[in-house]
């Protein structure tokens, strides 16, 4: 069992989370809504997660797979239900920026296996209805 502790150390709003490695994480929610501008909105951790999840898959099975990856970036977007409460993830779009000596196709391979199988965060998110979109791009050395 997995323990995390949130402490409120700005304002009304302004929270650190502690993970049981002793990480520490700023959350608060929008000026619009009382907050400060402390740290993310927890809606927008979920996709940090999401990217940092998938990142982890595509790097392992590429470097499995003799792959140099020698950069690698991730753009994640997202959409949620307009005026309902919860407002959950509706849609959300992920690029896959990988640079290096990469085979195109076996990174395309990679963040599909990442999507679909591994990553615990995408499965949790399509299981409350997201529809998760992606694309690839493989920028080659120099």
């Amino acid at each position: 069992m997995i323990t995390i502790e949130l402490e409120r150390v700005n304002g009304d709003y302004g929270f650190e989370a502690k993970d049981a490695y002793g990480h520490t994480v700023k959350i608060d929610t929008s000026p619009e809504t009382g907050g400060e501008n402390f740290g993310a909105r927890p809606m927008q951790l979920l996709l940090m997660g999401l990217a940092g999840c998938s990142a982890i898959d595509v790097i392992s099975i590429l470097k499995k797979q003799r792959q140099e990856v020698k950069g690698y970036k991730m753009i994640v977007k997202g959409e949620r239900e307009p005026g309902v409460e919860p407002s959950l993830w509706k849609n959300v779009w992920i690029e896959f920026h990988i640079y290096g000596d990469v085979d195109e196709d076996k990174a395309k391979r990679a963040a599909n296996l990442s999507i679909e199988k591994y990553c615990s965060v995408a499965a949790t998110l399509m299981g409350s209805g997201t529809d998760i979109q992606w694309f690839v791009t493989v920028h080659p050395q120099a």
